[in-house]
């Protein structure tokens, strides 16, 4: 394992998540504002890792497979947590639905990749330009939804849940695309 930059930035989005966790539900005024503090700086080493990876040419297969298991943790453990803030009815229910989408959605990637690589063609299903901008929202909304307190009138929590639903949207949009890339494979008959 190589301790690259990137790939401390994505050890330290992982060592992170217990902190996140921790202020998710410690009982202070200002807890809504270091526990989005927390996921804004998760997802912006998130950004950061990848670029400087790409940049100064340290990729890794440790940072290939790390990365994206640390980007899914850290957005299941806010989603989760954000529904378990929220188990009445309203807004609840409105929030358990596109949670269950995103998270579903990266269990059915995740397991079409491993299997994609098992037969040697990860690369049909590679990172999309709709599955990037699908991310960008989900992390702006994670970031509205935690901070939840309006910002003069900005409705921050009501903004968070719609970008919460077009992440959603386009979290079903990219895995379309990603098995409609990896269809032929999935077709094909065992040998």
């Amino acid at each position: 394992m190589s301790f690259n930059i990137p790939n401390l930035l994505t050890l330290l989005r992982i060592a992170l998540i217990p902190v996140f966790a921790v202020l998710f539900y410690l009982p202070a005024e200002w807890s809504h504002i270091a526990v989005t503090a927390v996921f804004a700086v998760a997802a912006w080493t998130d950004w950061l890792d990848g670029y400087l990876a790409r940049r100064m040419r340290l990729t890794s297969a440790f940072g290939a497979f790390l990365d994206p298991v640390a980007d899914k943790l850290m957005v299941a453990v806010a989603l989760v947590m954000l529904v378990d803030m929220n188990p009445t009815p309203f807004p609840g229910v409105f929030l358990a639905l596109p949670a269950a989408v995103i998270i579903g959605r990266e269990i059915v990637i995740s397991a079409l990749r491993e299997w994609m690589a098992e037969l040697g063609e990860r690369a049909q299903v590679a990172v999309s330009v709709i599955g990037k901008i699908k991310t960008a929202t989900q992390m702006l909304a994670l970031v509205l939804l935690l901070y939840r307190e309006p910002i003069g009138d900005f409705p921050t929590a009501e903004t968070g849940f719609v970008f919460l639903y077009i992440s959603a949207g386009l979290t079903l949009w990219s895995m379309v695309i990603y098995i409609r890339s990896a269809w032929p494979s999935l077709q094909k008959e065992d040998n």
